[in-house]
């Protein structure tokens, strides 16, 4: 278990009944989390008196019940990175703060790497990894399809000082651009990805997860530069186990490049319980 227990603006105050209660910044927000099948221990004044609900429609989908006045957006830090909090329409906030610990990790293999060091962050979102990335020094190529998570990575990256970073924004499907990279000869010396387990492209491309990422990763090795640093996946494909993904690494990268590889799952501590609540896995490659 890779547990984020860095933070200081969030903390996972506590669990049970299907949602989270969690700190982000100044403000506590209650969120539905499909691993939490236990019960509230004690839904005490934290839970009721949260700023924001999330609840669940029965039609699918939900909505936001906000108890006190909000920002439509605030900043929360995580070491020297800087990034935007907003409460969207299907639960998310535009941050998961279990990836911290990939954020660490990844800033202490680029500054030590003692080379320069071009990263692709493919399924990028809100440009988590690309911030940290470009805070360790490394030059960035950051890939999604929908053009509203790009423009929040560019956000992201300008609140934490790296607007002048080397950092290259694209909207467009992963698969596609990487086939354009391989042709171009264009080669990378870290690759991070975060794949859904379904996804549609800007033009209706169809992704998933358990047909696409094992071809899509062994792709990826072909534009991998000829001393890679790392290969990370992380997954919250429910029912991909950390072995599987150990497997894929280990029959693309790994029959290519010598090196090591970990997996495992990701977690967060819950303040009250003392617990960790499980938030998907990650899979890294390293280079010797």
């Amino acid at each position: 278990m890779y547990n984020a227990d860095l933070w200081k603006d969030y903390e996972l105050l506590d669990t049970g009944d299907g949602e989270k209660l969690e700190r982000w910044g100044r403000y506590v927000l209650r969120r539905p989390d499909p691993q939490v099948i236990w019960p509230i221990a004690n839904e005490n004044e934290q839970w009721k008196t949260a700023d924001g609900h999330y609840h669940r429609s029965s039609s699918g989908g939900g909505e936001w019940e906000f108890r006190t006045k909000m920002p439509e957006r605030w900043t929360v830090e995580y070491g020297e990175l800087k990034f935007h909090i907003k409460p969207t329409s299907f639960k998310h906030t535009g941050l998961f703060p279990e990836q911290a610990v990939n954020w660490t990790w990844m800033m202490d293999k680029i500054r030590n790497a003692g080379r320069p060091i071009r990263v692709l962050n493919l399924f990028a979102y809100t440009g988590g990894a690309t911030v940290a990335a470009a805070a360790a020094g490394a030059e960035v190529c950051h890939v999604d399809a929908a053009k509203g998570m790009v423009q929040w990575a560019k956000e992201n990256a300008e609140l934490s000082g790296l607007a002048s970073a080397p950092i290259r924004y694209i909207t467009d499907d992963v698969f596609k651009f990487v086939q354009r990279e391989e042709r171009r000869g264009k080669k990378y010396d870290a690759i991070i990805m975060d794949p859904p387990s379904y996804g549609r492209g800007p033009n209706g491309e169809m992704w998933k997860l358990e047909t696409n990422l094992f071809p899509f990763l062994d792709f990826c090795t072909t534009i991998l530069s000829e001393d890679p640093l790392f290969v990370l996946v992380n997954s919250y494909t429910t029912g991909l186990s950390p072995t599987v993904l150990h497997n894929m690494l280990h029959m693309t990268v790994g029959r290519k490049f010598e090196g090591s590889i970990h997996c495992g799952e990701i977690g967060l501590p819950i303040t009250e319980s003392g617990l960790t609540l499980p938030c998907g896995i990650l899979g890294r490659w390293e280079g010797k």
